[in-house]
């Protein structure tokens, strides 16, 4: 098969046709036989070359367009008004000196975020990682929860890129309570590392999106300065959480010395995390991005997404939780799944398979072929992550695809 892009080239560049380029690109090559241009996934796309349009169809047996993807809220793709915000945003060499549109956006960040200044980075592991470095010093310790992000999907960064120990605490249905930390901060001896920070994640991703009650936090921040140790959010979806709790993300990020927050999730941008704090941290910080290979230059076409999300992407998280309920309404009324922690606070629903009916890679591969895309968490546990690419009327048939799947027998995988 031959590719070529001599068909894309004649297309009128409109905004809509570029957003589709995007997505089609995230499938593979463009190869085009007999007039169809198609990727290796098996997306088609027909070209009606007189009028120069594109019309999506699919042919049987190949097309993957009807696939419902719930594995995660960062498969989104920029939506045409983002794109357009893109193209049009004035950059600069963020590294050398400034971006103007990446300068914007750290600006709006720490105003959002009750912070002296803010700095915009590629990932939110990196956000959280440098906030680690910069708090602490070599050999020291933070307090975290045994299931937070920092602790379990980050490498070990903490202590493979900057020397850090970790000590976790279980939380309670993924809140921590003042009295499991109190007794934890190492005394002053040349036998023990130094405790310097508490971490803190909110929303959970691992607890189902949970979001942390904020008079809790206060209190656990308080206690920390008191102690005379720092506190860091990692606030991935730290937008969910208001949205969900009616408290503004100021108010939520008031108590952290640093605050991390990520655009690629709910917020639907493709990539890119702040982090924000004083402006001696974030000076630090700056350097260790630089450590660490962050240094983005023309990186305001990536902030211009960022800002867009958080114009057009925020009120409309409610709709995501709304369509979290739905599914987890579904899991709750089936014996054969349980939803993990009873509830479903915001935009993640975790539940767990009955092993009588078999493993959480069977069930996702059973979703799977009905048109449904869900991640094994765990050898019982699956996730689904609502998004703002998934629709009502998607919600509905991934519903009926889980009432379909949990309902047959135990036993039954054999024959399916």
């Amino acid at each position: 098969m031959v590719n070529s892009f001599a068909p894309l080239r004649n297309l009128p560049a409109t905004l809509e046709r570029l957003r589709l380029c995007y997505l089609f690109s995230m499938a593979g090559p463009f190869s085009t036989p007999n007039g169809l241009v198609t990727t290796p996934n098996g997306w088609g796309i027909g070209i009606d070359a007189p009028a120069g349009l594109w019309q999506a169809q699919i042919e049987p047996g190949r097309g993957v367009d009807w696939m419902i993807d719930l594995r995660s809220d960062t498969v989104t793709k920029p939506t045409s008004g983002m794109l357009r915000a893109m193209i049009e945003a004035p950059v600069g060499d963020d590294v050398i000196d400034i971006d103007p549109t990446v300068a914007k956006l750290q600006e709006r960040v720490a105003d959002l975020l009750a912070k002296e200044s803010a700095i915009f980075m590629p990932s939110g592991t990196m956000t959280n990682q440098i906030a680690l470095r910069v708090h602490c010093s070599l050999g020291d310790e933070f307090l975290c929860d045994a299931d937070c992000h920092i602790y379990n999907y980050e490498q070990g960064a903490f202590a493979q890129l900057s020397g850090l120990a970790a000590r976790t605490v279980q939380g309670i249905e993924w809140v921590m309570e003042l009295s499991q930390f109190q007794e934890l901060i190492r005394p002053d001896n040349d036998h023990m590392v130094r405790t310097r920070l508490l971490c803190l994640e909110n929303t959970h991703n691992r607890g189902g999106g949970r979001i942390l009650p904020h008079e809790n936090t206060v209190t656990l921040c308080r206690w920390a300065h008191e102690a005379g140790i720092q506190t860091h959010l990692d606030g991935a979806r730290l937008f969910n959480a208001s949205v969900a709790s009616g408290v503004r993300v100021e108010e939520l990020a008031r108590p952290f010395d640093s605050v991390s927050i990520c655009f690629s999730k709910g917020l639907g941008a493709p990539v890119g995390s702040c982090l924000a704090g004083s402006k001696e941290f974030i000076a630090k910080a700056r350097r260790a991005r630089k450590l660490f290979g962050g240094g983005m230059r023309q990186s305001g076409f990536l902030a211009a997404a960022a800002l867009y999300a958080m114009d057009h992407h925020v009120e409309r998280l409610a709709i995501d939780h709304e369509h979290a309920e739905r599914l987890a309404h579904e899991v709750q009324s089936s014996s054969n799944l349980s939803l993990l922690g009873d509830r479903v606070d915001t935009n993640i629903v975790i539940f767990r398979v009955d092993p009588t009916w078999g493993t959480a890679g069977e069930f996702v591969a059973a979703l799977l072929s009905l048109g449904v895309q869900a991640m094994a968490f765990s050898k019982q546990s699956v996730r689904l992550v609502t998004h703002l690419d998934v629709s009502s009327d998607q919600i509905d048939q991934a519903c009926h695809a889980l009432r379909s799947i949990a309902s047959q027998p135990a036993g039954a995988l054999s024959t399916r």
